[in-house]
This record gives C-alpha cells, sequence and structure tokens, in this order.
C-alpha cells in the first residue's frame, strides 16, 4: 500500500494524483493522507516504480471542475473517491463520471450537498458591526458542515461593496479588506474571539420585524426545517424566537393568521370571502 501524504488542499491532491496517474498506480494501491494524518501499522512506504510510466492523458476541464467542488465534501474517503474516478476516466472509463455509475452517483451526490451548504451559507450568515476600535467593519461567525468557505466568500465581496469583513468558522476564516481576501488556516484565535463576542445593537429591532411578520397560519414545520436547518439557529438573531414562534402556532395562533399581540389590536378583520 502506498501512502500518500499531501496538505490536504485540491491543488495538493491533483499534484499527487497526477505523479500517481504517471507512474500506473492504482487507487486499491494508494492511502490518502492529509496533513494530520498518520499511517496504518503495516502499511508500506512506498511501491515499486514502474518500468513504463502511463503516457500523457488529457483530461476533460469539466472533471477536473466536478472533482474540486466533491473535495469540499467533509468525508473520510473523499480523496480516494475522487483518485478512482480519475484513473477510471484516464484508462477511457467515461461512465465514472455518470449518475448510473456507482462512483459517479457518489460524485454527484457529494456535488450537491456542497451546493446546497455554499447556499445555506450565503442565506443564514449574519454579519454584525464589528467596532470602531476594530480593523474590519463587520464580522460574522458560521458553523458549515462542509469545507465551503473559500469558495463561497466572495458571494459577499461582490455584495458588500468597500466595507471590509471578517468570516470565521471552527477551522477556518477569510478577512476582507475591500480589496483582497485573506484566508487563514487554522483560524487565528483572535479572529475566533471577535466573530463569537460581537453583539449586533440592531438585532432586537430585527426580531420584532421577523417576530411581527411570522406567519402562523402558513407554518409547515417539516419544510421550515428543511430550508433552515436547526443547526443554523443558535447562529441567527432570530434563532431563539423560533421554538416560541413555531409553539404559538400550535397552540392556536394559526387561526388568526398573525402573533397574538398583532391579532388582538383593534381594526378590521378580512372574512372569509375576503372583503371586509
Amino acid at each position: 500500500m502506498r501512502q500518500v501524504r499531501f496538505d490536504g488542499t485540491f491543488a495538493g491532491w491533483r499534484d499527487a494524483a497526477r505523479d500517481l496517474l504517471r507512474r500506473k498506480v492504482a487507487p486499491h494501491q494508494v492511502e490518502w493522507l492529509g496533513s494530520d494524518d498518520s499511517g496504518g501499522l503495516f502499511d508500506e512506504p512506498d511501491v515499486p516504480e514502474p518500468s513504463e510510466p502511463m503516457s500523457r492523458t488529457r483530461i476533460p476541464r469539466q472533471l477536473i471542475d466536478e472533482l474540486e467542488s466533491a473535495a469540499r465534501f467533509r468525508t473520510s474517503g473523499r480523496w480516494s473517491l475522487l483518485y478512482r474516478i480519475l484513473w477510471r476516466v484516464a484508462r477511457g472509463d467515461q461512465t465514472a463520471r455518470l449518475v448510473g455509475d456507482a462512483d459517479g452517483s457518489e460524485l454527484h451526490a457529494r456535488i450537491k450537498a456542497v451546493r446546497r451548504e455554499t447556499h445555506h451559507m450565503h442565506a443564514f450568515l449574519r454579519f454584525s458591526p464589528a467596532g470602531a476600535d476594530e480593523v474590519v467593519d463587520y464580522v460574522a461567525w458560521f458553523e458549515p458542515a462542509h469545507d465551503i468557505l473559500l469558495s463561497a466568500a466572495p458571494h459577499f465581496a461582490d455584495r458588500m461593496g468597500l466595507h471590509s469583513w471578517l468570516i470565521a468558522t471552527p477551522d477556518n476564516a477569510v478577512l476582507w479588506d475591500g480589496e483582497t481576501m485573506h484566508y487563514a488556516n487554522p483560524c487565528p484565535p483572535a479572529w475566533r474571539q471577535l466573530a463569537q463576542s460581537v453583539e449586533d445593537p440592531g438585532a432586537h429591532l430585527w426580531k420584532a420585524y421577523y417576530e411581527s411578520t411570522f406567519n402562523p397560519a402558513r407554518l409547515n414545520r417539516e419544510v421550515m426545517q428543511s430550508n433552515l436547518p436547526v443547526r443554523f439557529w443558535k447562529n441567527l438573531p432570530e434563532g431563539p424566537l423560533i421554538p416560541q414562534l413555531m409553539s404559538r402556532a400550535r397552540a392556536g395562533a394559526q387561526r388568526d393568521g398573525q402573533a397574538e399581540r398583532v391579532a388582538s389590536r383593534p381594526g378590521k378583520r378580512i372574512g372569509q370571502s375576503g372583503r371586509t
């Protein structure tokens, strides 16, 4: 078994995979070790160099993009799957990329999960003012399920104008200074502390708005938790309100279609025909 140690990035994996292909090292002969992994007790450090290396192979650019996207999916076997697909395609088996193939199906499932997590980050990340004494204007804390930070962060650079900001996660962080993106892995302790301790002075206004616009009559718990997974609630300003609002809806607020304190205020009520 050949142990391949690399830096845990897609670029590092790609360089190692290119060399393995040239040496004709089959997928079952490779154990991929990231920078923090240790090898097995009975693993051999290398395999003999083949007498006739594989000729240069052209790999479709689209496949490289697919492999790079799937590499962001967190699982212990992420690199093994990628090399197995690359090996098969390099030997002319294009079915390895298709959904109908076992490897291809897993590849596209991982790509879909990564895209969905990217959407979650764009939708549920909340920036808060950092304060006049900080080096950035806004900060945010986010806990992604997959390694999407670097690919998802440019979305915010395009929408925040010239404002500087910091996004910290349990693993890494990015800082946008208004012109350049700075990446840190692991996340510096000072950045983590700033992102987790900042308080938004306008949070109470957002909570009041969210509560007043929440429509109990249209509540569908399963759909809501599918679109807004529970794991994100703790880091949203409105997160603590959601269980309360859902409880009130089940307790009778659904018949009014409004929060109790809104429904109880004087005014005209719409009849069943839609007219007052």
